[in-house]
């Protein structure tokens, strides 16, 4: 917290703000000296993330009489390409984006918190690979309960960077042994991440090739065309390959 915010969480207030849809924030924090602080956590690009952080923004306000200072933490894999503000004529609204990629994840490892070094998988490294390690062997050392906790932690987090065969790989070399495909609370983590590994793959397959139809029509993509069709499901993605063939304009096959 200190690295995205330059001050330290005293305590995290559990809020659901009332509203007829129920808003729910992520993270919202209170610091020393009474401010507010947002922290939203965001695996995708979402077009549509500057209105839900003005909601947010809005929703906190009437519930707590005080803006909060938001910062989105984005954690995906793809390149970061989000908004970070909404501007018309008498409105601007605008918050931090900040790609957890760009973070010093050297800092993270140093961290007495297991919590901290778990999340670095996430952040700037000089060496993945050295780094999981360390982050095993120091979850190797933990309690039992802990252990599985934080290990399933860690795949979890080591599949947004797809790692998870490298926090396997280690985890086998540690003293204490943990068998990730048989353990009860690890094994369907595991299994779960390796399924999804492989259909995510293949969707991004299919997506290249649909991509590549569209551009031989219509040339380079815009970033409103590229996020619509990140968002395709893989249905839409087969039912836009066929329809590319005849559509008359991008705007009318994306329609």
């Amino acid at each position: 917290m200190r690295e995205l915010t330059g001050t330290a969480i005293v305590k995290w207030l559990d809020v659901e703000l009332p509203k007829v849809q129920n808003l729910r924030l992520d993270l919202l924090g209170e610091t020393i000296t009474g401010e507010l602080v947002h922290l939203e956590l965001q695996s995708g690009n979402d077009a549509a993330m500057p209105l839900r952080m003005a909601e947010y923004c809005l929703g906190v306000f009437r519930l707590f009489g005080r803006f909060p200072r938001q910062i989105v933490l984005y954690v995906g894999e793809p390149e970061l390409r989000m908004e970070n503000e909404l501007r018309d004529v008498d409105v601007h609204f605008r918050y931090r984006v900040i790609d957890m990629r760009s973070l010093d994840g050297e800092l993270l490892l140093e961290s007495e918190e297991v919590g901290d070094n778990v999340i670095a998988i996430l952040a700037q490294l000089r060496d993945h690979r050295e780094a999981v390690r360390r982050i095993v062997e120091r979850i190797a050392g933990l309690a039992e309960s802990e252990r599985r906790t934080a290990m399933a932690q860690l795949f979890i987090l080591a599949g947004l960077r797809r790692w998870s065969k490298t926090v396997e790989e280690e985890a086998r070399k540690m003293p204490i042994h943990i068998d990730i495909l048989e353990n009860e609370v690890l094994g369907p983590v595991f299994q779960k991440g390796r399924q999804e590994g492989r259909q995510e793959g293949r969707q991004e397959g299919e997506l290249t090739i649909l991509r590549k139809q569209i551009e031989s029509r219509f040339g380079v993509l815009p970033d409103w065309a590229s996020e619509k069709l990140a968002a395709l499901s893989p249905a839409e993605m087969e039912d836009l390959s066929v329809r590319v063939l005849h559509a008359e304009s991008l705007e009318i096959l994306l329609s």
